[in-house]
């Protein structure tokens, strides 16, 4: 993978930090193999710590694996909004999440990229329009 940048979704991070997740192993697994941090946008952060939390499990590893460049938040929205527009207007059925679009827009900056994810919407999105986002998931 030398030269492929990992962008990490919600789901393997919530995987990782929840040992009861059914994506755990395989999460582990995968960030065992890991020698890059996961990139990642500030939309998964949210999601991540929510979820953990509503599943009653903390949300500090989320932080200490930043804080130890292990996940680096890479992408923040502000120049990207009419981006991220378009991509939730273009996947308005599904629907597509901001941080579903942030990862998309993120695929789409860095060409030589693997999205990680438990989320088989990933299989659907295109960036650039067409093009399928390479991705490093369970199914």
């Amino acid at each position: 993978m030398a030269g492929v940048r990992l962008i990490c979704d919600t789901g393997p991070l919530v995987a990782f930090f929840n040992r009861a997740d059914q994506f755990h192993r395989w999460a582990q697994e995968q960030f065992e193999r890991f020698k890059h941090p996961l990139e990642t946008c500030e939309a998964v952060v949210s999601e991540a710590v929510f979820l953990l939390q509503e599943d009653g499990h903390p949300a500090d590893p989320v932080f200490e694996a930043i804080e130890r460049n292990q996940l680096i938040v890479q992408f923040t929205t502000g120049e990207h909004w009419p981006d991220l527009r378009r991509l939730i207007h273009k996947y308005r059925n599904l629907p597509m999440s901001l941080a579903d679009a942030c990862l998309v827009r993120m695929s789409e900056l860095v060409p030589q990229c693997q999205m990680v994810t438990t989320d088989r919407q990933f299989r659907i999105y295109r960036r650039h329009g067409r093009q399928l986002i390479p991705l490093l998931a369970p199914f």
